[in-house]
Order: C-alpha cells, then sequence, then structure tokens
C-alpha cells in the first residue's frame, strides 16, 4: 500500500522549489507584473495540487489493515488495495486506500473513504460547494467557466448541474432541524408569499398546463394575441418570513414617503429574514411551510402574526386555512402598492391617461383616504364618478374592477388602524425576494428550464439571500458523511467520526 520515504512531501517541494527558481530567471525578471501573477497563479496551483497528493499518499502509505463490521452485520477481514480519481479545487488527484471485503458478502468498507468523507462522484465537496455558489448566481455556462478559471477543477455543464442537484438536496432538512431565532416577544411575526412564472422546458410544466398546451397545438406566430396564454409558464412559489419591531406610523407619514414630501416615520428593518421559493411544491404548501416556520419562532403563540398579501385569492385561502388549522387568530394587510396601481388604472379611466398631474393628484387624494380608513367610501365615490362622466366598455370595466377591489378586501384595508399598531402596510419583502430569487436568475434570455435544476437554484438562491449558505454547507457536509458512509458500518464502527457529527 505504499512506504514511507524520509521525507513525503519530497515532490511537492521539488515543485515549489521549481517555481521559486523559476522566478528568479533573468526572462521572469524581464516580464510584466501581469505574467509574473500568471505564472504564479498557473504553477502555483501545481504546486498545491501536489501538495495535496502527497497528502493523500501519505495517509494511504499509513493506513492499516482492520477488521470491521458492516451495517448487514457480516464481518470484513480480507483487505485489498483501491484507488479512486477525485476532481479537487487543485486539479485531480489519485485515493489510494484499503477496501474491507468478505468472501460471498457484497459491498466492500473503505474506511480511508469515510475520514475523508468523499462523495459518490468524483467531485470533491469543495469544488460542489463552488459550483452551486456559482450557479446560483449566474447561469450553469458561467458558473463552469468562473470555477474552472479560478481554480483547477475540469467541470462540464451537465456535471455542473448534478452538482447543483447534489449540493440542494439537504435544503428541507436543513431547515427542518433549525431550532428558533432568538426574538424580542414584541416583535411581530411578518409572513408574505407571491408568485412568479418560470418558462419550462414541457416536461417540466404541471399536469394541467401540459394538457393546455397540447390541447393548443404548435404556435403559428411568434406573437400571441390579446388575452392569450402562452402555456410556458410554471409558477414559483416564493414566501418571506421575518420579525419586525413595532413602528406606529400615520397616514400623513405614508403620504410624505410616497411623495417623498418632507420628514417621515421610517419602518424599521426585518430582523431575521428567511425568503425561498419552489417550483415542485404548491402554493398551499408552501403556505403551509410558512405557517410552520412561524410557530418555530412563536410556539406558544404569544406575538402577532401580520400576513402581507397583494390580493390573490387562492394566496388568501391558503393562509385563512392554515391560520385555521393552527388556532391563531391573523392579522391579513392588503400591500398598499397593490392598490395605488389599481387607483391609478381608475384614474386613467375617468381623467385620460395623457393627463398624468391630475391623475397623480387624483390619486393622490383618495389614497390618503384610504390610509384613513375610508376605502369603501372611496369606491362609493369612484363609480359615482364613472357613472356621471358616462363612462362605458373597458374604461368602465377598469373602474369597477378597481371598486371592486376596494370593498372586497375592506377588511385588509384598514391602514389607520394597521399604522397604529405599528403594523407593515406593503409588500416590499416579497416583492424583492420575487425578483432577486426568481426573476434575475430564471428570466435569462432563452431559458427554458428543467423541473429539477430550477428547483435545486431556486434552493441555491434562497440560502444566499436568507444568509444561511454557510451554515447549510455544514450540514450537508455532514450528512454526506451519514448517507455515503456511516450508514454502511454497524453502529460501534467509526465511533469518533460519529461522536464528532
Amino acid at each position: 500500500m505504499g512506504t514511507y520515504t524520509l521525507d513525503p512531501f519530497a515532490d511537492s517541494r521539488a515543485a515549489f522549489e521549481g517555481l521559486v527558481n523559476s522566478l528568479g530567471t533573468d526572462e521572469m525578471g524581464a516580464s510584466s507584473h501581469v505574467d509574473v501573477e500568471c505564472h504564479i497563479g498557473q504553477v502555483g496551483r501545481e504546486v498545491l495540487r501536489q501538495l495535496y497528493q502527497d497528502h493523500l499518499s501519505l495517509r494511504a502509505a499509513g493506513e492499516e489493515k482492520q477488521v470491521m463490521t458492516g451495517a448487514d452485520g457480516k464481518v470484513r477481514s480480507e483487505a485489498r488495495t483501491s484507488e479512486r480519481g477525485l476532481m479537487s479545487p487543485f486539479g485531480g488527484v489519485v485515493v489510494r486506500r484499503i477496501a474491507l471485503v468478505k468472501h460471498g458478502v457484497s459491498g466492500g468498507l473503505r474506511p480511508m473513504d469515510a475520514w475523508l468523507n468523499l462523495p459518490v462522484d468524483s467531485f470533491s465537496l469543495v469544488v460542489r460547494r463552488d459550483i452551486a455558489w456559482a450557479a446560483a448566481n449566474g447561469s450553469f455556462e458561467a458558473a463552469v467557466e468562473d470555477v474552472t478559471r479560478q481554480t483547477g477543477a475540469v467541470v462540464h455543464k451537465r456535471q455542473a448541474e448534478d452538482l447543483a442537484l447534489r449540493f440542494a438536496q439537504d435544503f428541507n432538512d436543513f431547515y427542518s432541524s433549525q431550532g428558533p431565532e432568538p426574538v424580542v416577544s414584541g416583535d411581530l411575526v411578518v409572513l408574505s408569499f407571491d408568485g412568479k412564472g418560470v418558462v419550462m422546458r414541457p416536461e417540466g410544466l404541471r399536469e394541467e398546463t401540459r394538457k393546455r398546451t397540447k390541447k393548443a397545438g404548435p404556435r403559428t406566430t411568434r406573437r400571441l394575441k390579446p388575452g392569450q396564454k402562452p402555456n410556458r409558464k410554471r409558477m414559483a412559489a416564493v414566501a418571506t418570513i421575518y420579525d419586525l419591531e413595532l413602528t406606529p406610523r400615520t397616514p400623513d407619514d405614508v403620504v410624505r414617503s410616497l411623495n417623498h414630501s418632507g420628514p417621515f416615520t421610517v419602518p424599521k428593518k426585518p430582523k431575521n429574514k428567511r425568503v425561498w421559493a419552489s417550483l415542485e411544491r404548491s402554493m398551499k404548501e408552501v403556505v403551509a411551510d410558512g405557517f410552520l416556520s412561524a410557530l418555530d419562532r412563536d410556539e406558544n403563540l404569544e406575538r402577532r402574526w401580520v400576513v402581507l398579501v397583494d390580493g390573490n385569492e387562492d394566496q388568501m385561502n391558503a393562509v385563512r386555512a392554515q391560520a385555521a388549522a393552527i388556532g391563531i387568530e391573523l392579522t391579513i394587510v392588503l400591500d398598499v402598492i397593490h392598490v395605488l396601481e389599481y387607483l391609478w388604472k381608475a384614474g386613467q379611466a375617468l381623467l385620460g391617461a395623457k393627463d398624468t398631474a391630475a391623475v397623480e393628484a387624483w390619486v393622490s387624494t383618495r389614497a390618503r383616504r384610504i390610509l384613513e380608513g375610508h376605502s369603501s367610501s372611496v369606491a362609493a365615490g369612484i363609480r359615482r364618478s364613472a357613472t356621471l362622466r358616462g363612462l362605458r366598455g373597458e374604461r368602465r370595466k377598469t373602474v369597477d374592477t378597481c371598486c371592486g377591489y376596494l370593498l372586497n378586501h375592506r377588511d385588509e384595508l384598514r391602514y389607520h388602524e394597521f399604522l397604529r399598531d405599528g403594523l407593515p402596510i406593503a409588500t416590499g419583502v416579497i416583492e424583492g425576494a420575487c425578483r432577486s430569487l426568481v426573476r434575475d436568475r430564471m428570466d435569462i434570455t432563452g431559458a427554458r428550464w428543467g423541473l429539477p435544476g430550477a428547483e435545486a437554484v431556486l434552493k441555491l438562491r434562497s440560502l444566499r439571500a436568507s444568509g444561511d449558505f454557510d451554515a447549510y454547507w455544514a450540514f450537508h457536509q455532514q450528512r454526506e458523511l451519514e448517507r455515503n458512509h456511516l450508514r454502511n458500518y454497524a453502529e460501534h464502527e467509526l465511533a469518533e467520526l460519529r461522536e464528532a457529527g
């Protein structure tokens, strides 16, 4: 299995000396700093790879034959030498180790693999982590290019996709295992949910969308007719939860903040924020996940829970169902920005889209009235105005849609109470999550996603956005050790590794 030498790191020392000597040559002495730095980077990486290889060879030479029992209760007492390749951040290395086997019993035991926590594929866990980080930020092509340029690892696109999938596999277990965040008892628990469509390959669409696509047949033109849906997207359910200190405000504070006019009270920043998104799970399931996360923060239901919504009925029904299931009285708040959007469309229908100044003044007046708790009377006034002006067709429909929105959600529009109590009234956090988690990565021009790859990328972006990437990395390493190695041994074997975990 190898023998000790006087200097087990002789090869790496020779490689280092070679680098040192090369820097003292006349040729290098006449080189630009760019050439010198590139030379050190290229040759220095080979020095690091050789150091790693020498370390692995030293461990192989010192490995002793053992007798160990597998999880099947069978003792492996015969030793064979074996080796495997490993692509590291410094380049490829070879891991030589003992395989413990028994004639007639399947499955050998390789203790060195366990001590090194080697993955089942040929890429080191550090390469997997680097690919995952890069793939969360940009395309898989860019991730491969970044890792190849910055390290000695050689990874192809399909391999990068597989590595991202492997890295993300413990996402749900990680969050299920986390203890409650330390919070101030008086802080709000704030939840918000939204959806964002992602263009999918046909096999990644939900069943009902696939049926519509098949029924519609192939598109004969690139441009869709008004109201026609392309049936190419699957909805990603997006969620956020955070703790928030109460910040009492007034309608004037909100108006001044919207108009950037005069001083106003600024809401506190969210604390312990977590955001996540899923294409595999339905909105109902993601809402349920959000409520479970909220229970982790407030197990005894002692704090006030606020859910910010945009008026989507499916989301609101899922929220109310979860609240009823756990027996908590929620405060549901309709996002004020969505209200302003409805008002703006109604104002354009009434006054004309070209008169921007008039529309802006009209919206500002009615927004203040809604913030003061008069949404129903505002809706009634808008309808009277539309009738007096004799609005017909699409313009009248736009006005009626706005009024229906205000009347149907009057209970979620009690802004005068919400502001007085220090609650948030805008969904900026979830809107930002939709943009940062989904749109900025998944809407890359020309991208058509398969479901597993898209789900993995959303999980990776969620970890980064929530500040949990490093903690998850440690959790993932332990899970790899358990599923790839420890489970193959009897419980009394590898005791030190088990205790360390």
